[in-house]
């Protein structure tokens, strides 16, 4: 009696987690939507390109929700632009809303939607205000990395805003949350929490990921929507390659016994799709391999526009894997 009342229990906590998943999705491709209408009338305005403006603002809305120096997101648009950049920095007044006395004080706060304020609080007069900043430098994408380097100040984060930029654009929209497994469900793997663990070649360190442990050649796949950023040797990683994903994660596969074939750095990858294969290399020079069982090594890696730190992949290969289960059952 008490194993069925656990079975009813554990089937209905999976029913409910699966419909607040599904409508946390529904909620999210709504504001997509508002969103993507935003950028097309801002792009008509300014002609910088909606998926320009949609990586620009999909990679502050991350920072946003790492950082805990600068406020969180309350709008469609995550774009922040610090009070003293808006207001202009000799502004005795950073809630400034007057147009022209922010022209005065050399803020970059405009009015977006008409209104007669540039409010800093308003989706639309960030967003245009960004644009019009951008469009001042030029609306090619030469000129716009040149206009994001002077704003950010940081290769890395011009580097993430241009792959955000390439994959909006061949992808066509905003919808990219779908994930998936990095190994097909019908192989023979296993994997458990091993982050954290301590490592010892090559000096004392924690493993910065999980390890599922599968058989050579078992195919791995990339696990969402991004960019290649890193292909090629590492002598702890072995044959490795580097995701970068929209929500500014670095997706990192390690000890590969090769790669998909005409797989390059800059392309751009789609959950599932084929980008190597299981084995044993690294913990040496180029070819080393067979220091250890086959496995894949998996690690997330997060990037806050300061800095880059390693994070638990566990708990989203859990999620992933049980979804696609879930999937693959409809």
């Amino acid at each position: 009696m008490f194993f069925k009342q656990m079975m009813i229990f554990i089937l209905l906590i999976a029913f409910f987690t699966k419909n607040i998943e599904a409508a946390i999705q529904m909620d999210e491709k709504k504001r997509n939507q508002e969103r993507l209408s935003l950028y097309r009338k801002v792009e008509a305005i300014t002609q910088i390109p909606w998926y320009v403006l949609a990586a620009v603002d999909q990679y502050e809305r991350n920072v946003r929700r790492v950082r805990k120096d600068i406020p969180k997101e309350v709008g469609l648009i995550g774009i922040y632009i610090p009070p003293e950049k808006w207001a202009g920095p000799s502004n005795p007044h950073y809630d400034d809303q007057s147009p022209v006395s922010i022209q005065i004080f050399g803020g970059m706060g405009k009015d977006g939607n008409g209104d007669g304020k540039a409010d800093r609080t308003n989706d639309e007069d960030v967003l245009y205000t960004f644009a019009d900043y951008l469009s001042s430098y030029g609306i090619d994408l030469e000129n716009i990395k040149i206009a994001l380097w002077d704003y950010y100040q940081r290769d890395k984060t011009v580097g993430i805003i241009i792959g955000h930029i390439k994959i909006y654009k061949h992808f066509g929209h905003l919808n990219l949350f779908e994930h998936a497994f990095p190994v097909p469900l019908k192989a023979n793997y296993s994997y458990r929490s091993t982050w954290g663990d301590a490592r010892g070649w090559g000096g004392r360190r924690i493993h910065e990921g999980t390890d599922i442990f599968a058989s050579y050649g078992v195919p791995v796949r990339a696990t969402c929507y991004g960019i290649v950023e890193m292909k090629g040797w590492n002598r702890y990683g072995g044959w490795r390659i580097g995701i970068r994903d929209i929500n500014n994660t670095y997706h990192y596969f390690a000890h590969l016994n090769g790669f998909s074939k005409d797989l390059h750095v800059g392309q751009i990858v789609k959950p599932g799709q084929l980008i190597g294969s299981v084995g044993s290399s690294g913990y040496g020079p180029p070819g080393t391999a067979g220091k250890f069982p086959p496995h894949l090594h998996y690690g997330m890696y997060k990037d806050n526009g300061r800095t880059e730190w390693s994070f638990d992949p566990y708990p989203h290969l859990r999620l992933w894997e049980r979804q696609e289960r879930q999937k693959s059952m409809k």
